[in-house]
């Protein structure tokens, strides 16, 4: 915005997706100081457009073929606006200011943005720097377009001192959440601005420029707008790296004044592709600077090849084309298997399609492909520019004064306004009043460059999908579905397999989150080791703060002490079991407590007593394997006075309140405990063991299954080892 100055010789000119057509009606980079000495001396006619406006409207008209005359008109006004109320102002380097919106326009109408945006882009800057105001931009050009003024607006600095900055691109996202045009205008502005960042101070050149490295920058790729990404990409290597974009520039000046080998490549392609009946427009696309020496890096510095410096780009009509190339290509040459990725079938987070692969030729030389569509290939270079009016085509909610006949292709339109990172952006920055904690956080965020989907299930059934960057483990994932009240989650099984809060979580994973809704349950400070979201970190941290006592880890609670077993383990004196064995003593054993109707089988053990097994039980095996006769027992008609004993485990997640809800769930079961004792946690898992006593030894199911229904509890069974140790034998 107002923070600019002389243009720096020799930088990159933004030429996206201009076209045979475009050069032949003569669309070239104009010089804006020459536009501002034509908007000094006004237009030459009352019913003439003013002569610094013409080439906004031809580049307009080129891109957008739609635009009739009400467009142009509206664009006419929002000029002269604009011009009558930045007249007597200069930027920094001394030119008319004017210039500076105006290059604005430019830039986003060679993207192909909708009338729309040209003309809050226009009057950008005129609510911030001069006398006009919100009220009078929406009476004279509606709703939408002083929405976008006011997105762009900066907050005063005077106000907001130090938070002027960070509480000003909230703004700007909270709006872009609503409408995605504030934020492309934001991106072109600071475009511009870092174009001319010349006659800056050296200190200031490098603020702005690392601001746009951390926020502005990652923000485009997000967006798709590869053209603006690319270019601020280069303007921020050459101020922050010098040394390095010198020798970057060196390699790629040196590389231009030889012949191209990729041409030669280029050239083998296109008669593969005419043999073979598809029709295809084959392009070098060079590699901008920053593309450059980051491939330099991979190759630990290692000279790159000629046919490095670039990548061929092959644009057809119809999806089905670009995999009929990829058969060509693939079958004509030699392919670098691990280079082929297919985004055409699962596209990026920032709506970027296309086939990568590369090849080989006969003469060795590897070349990187890049295959899509026209229609592809605007979305790639443009992003969400490319895409027009969010709003156009909802038309219950779309204001009255959009374009809606301005739409870029006739596809089925992708709605911006709401992807996964800004959705989640918008949700946790509402935590944040603190302008310098939600500026940390930002940067944070947006440095997560990559996305996993991951499938969130409920019961076993798929229930939907969550966003989340890549290195997300389960604790993010829960905050993500359940906001706030993710620090209620206590475990989570992923692909079905129980796992740790802190699992990394892979693109295309499950998870099932476990829930506990009980009031004191909460995330501990191991949490923040795991949590990589702003939205996980902000919310554990305030849990931490408003309870300092519950981010401690809690000790396991006492084990209740284990009564000594009767001699006789019958109760009411009544054996329920009998054995075949005249005068034997029967007794249940207690490493697997049998009560009916289990399955049961009786070794006579010292003092001539049968113990009675269940079948199941591993004692059993080890006593039939080591040559020990089994003998019959039965189980006695009628219940007995004291009732059944039986033992039963539950494995689960270590959290407060765990043992009073497991007894309080036994409780409401009208069963009594006997014993009950607690293995200190292991990785957050812990064993509850718990010999009951049932009135009704058919109650024992639905125990189980009350059991299993408390949040955090993974598993129910009944003892199947020795857990109290084998009857003596």
């Amino acid at each position: 915005m107002s923070a600019d100055n002389a243009v720096n010789a020799g930088r990159p000119a933004l030429d996206v997706g201009r076209t045979a057509a475009d050069r032949k009606r003569g669309l070239r980079r104009l010089d804006l100081r020459l536009l501002g000495r034509a908007a000094l001396l006004g237009s030459s006619g009352r019913d003439r457009l003013p002569d610094a406006i013409e080439h906004l409207i031809k580049v307009h008209r080129a891109r957008q073929p739609g635009a009739g005359p009400d467009a142009i008109e509206r664009l006419r006004r929002a000029y002269v606006l604009a011009e009558s109320s930045h007249r007597g102002q200069t930027r920094k380097s001394g030119e008319p200011y004017i210039t500076h919106p105006l290059a604005v326009t430019l830039i986003l109408a060679e993207l192909g943005a909708e009338t729309t945006t040209l003309t809050a882009s226009l009057l950008h800057d005129t609510v911030e720097d001069t006398e006009v105001t919100l009220d009078q931009v929406e009476r004279e050009f509606g709703k939408s377009v002083a929405y976008l003024v006011d997105g762009v607006t900066k907050l005063e600095k005077v106000e907001h001192g130090a938070a002027a900055e960070p509480e000003t691109f909230r703004k700007m996202l909270v709006a872009t959440g609503s409408d995605v045009r504030v934020m492309s205008i934001k991106l072109a502005d600071r475009l511009h601005n870092m174009r001319t960042l010349g006659v800056m101070r050296p200190d200031k050149q490098a603020r702005i420029a690392k601001v746009t490295r951390d926020v502005l920058i990652p923000l485009a790729e997000r967006l798709g707008v590869q053209a603006l990404k690319s270019e601020l990409e280069d303007l921020v290597f050459a101020i922050l790296h010098p040394e390095e974009h010198a020798g970057t520039r060196a390699m790629i000046e040196e590389h231009a004044a030889a012949p191209d080998p990729l041409a030669a490549v280029a050239d083998e392609l296109r008669g593969v592709l005419h043999e073979a009946g598809i029709a295809a427009e084959i392009d070098i696309r060079p590699r901008h600077a920053v593309s450059v020496h980051r491939l330099l890096l991979k190759r630990g510095g290692a000279r790159l090849g000629g046919c490095d410096f670039g990548r061929l780009l092959v644009l057809v009509a119809e999806d089905a084309d670009c995999y009929a190339v990829l058969g060509e290509l693939h079958t004509c040459f030699t392919p670098v298997i691990a280079e082929f990725k297919d985004f055409i079938a699962a596209p990026k987070f920032n709506l970027y399609q296309s086939l990568h692969t590369a090849i080989a030729d006969e003469q060795g030389r590897i070349a990187e492909v890049l295959v899509r569509t026209h229609r592809m290939h605007r979305v790639a270079e443009a992003g969400v520019i490319a895409l027009g009016d969010p709003h156009a085509g909802a038309e219950a909610t779309a204001p009255a004064d959009t374009d809606h006949g301005e739409s870029p292709d006739g596809g089925v339109r992708v709605d911006p306004t709401q992807p996964g990172w800004l959705a989640r952006l918008l949700e946790w920055q509402r935590a944040v009043p603190d302008a310098d904690t939600f500026w940390t956080a930002l940067r944070d965020d947006l440095a997560q460059d990559r996305e996993i989907t991951v499938f969130a299930s409920r019961g076993g059934e798929a229930s939907g999908t969550i966003r989340l960057p890549a290195g997300a483990s389960c604790v993010d994932a829960a905050y993500a579905v359940h906001g706030g009240s993710g620090h209620a989650c206590v475990g989570a099984r992923v692909n079905g397999r129980l796992a740790p809060l802190g699992t990394r979580l892979r693109d295309g994973d499950t998870v099932q989150l476990v829930m506990d809704d009980s009031a004191i349950s909460g995330p501990d400070r191991g949490w923040l080791e795991h949590a990589i979201t702003p939205a996980a970190r902000i919310a554990i941290t305030r849990w931490l703060t408003q309870h300092p006592a519950g981010g401690e880890a809690q000790p396991a609670p006492t084990p209740a002490a284990r009564p000594a077993p009767a001699p006789d383990a019958v109760p009411g004196g009544q054996p329920i079991a009998v054995s075949d064995l005249p005068g034997a003593t029967v007794r249940l054993a207690r490493c697997c407590t049998p009560v009916p109707p289990d399955r049961v089988t009786g070794f006579l053990i010292r003092g001539g007593t049968v113990a009675v097994h269940r079948v199941e039980c591993p004692s059993t095996a080890r006593m039939t394997g080591s040559g020990r006769e089994p003998m019959p027992v039965r189980w006695r008609d009628g219940a007995p006075v004291g009732g059944y004993r039986a033992t039963v485990l539950a494995e689960a997640l270590s959290r407060p309140r765990l043992l009073a809800d497991l007894t309080e769930v036994i409780a409401e079961q009208d069963v009594g405990i006997v014993s009950a004792a607690v293995e200190p946690p292991q990785e957050h898992r812990v064993r509850h063991t718990y010999t009951v006593k049932l009135r009704d030894p058919r109650t024992l199911g639905a125990l189980m299954r009350a059991m299993r229904s408390v949040p955090g509890v993974y598993d129910v069974y009944r003892t199947r080892s020795a857990v109290a140790g084998p009857d003596p034998e």
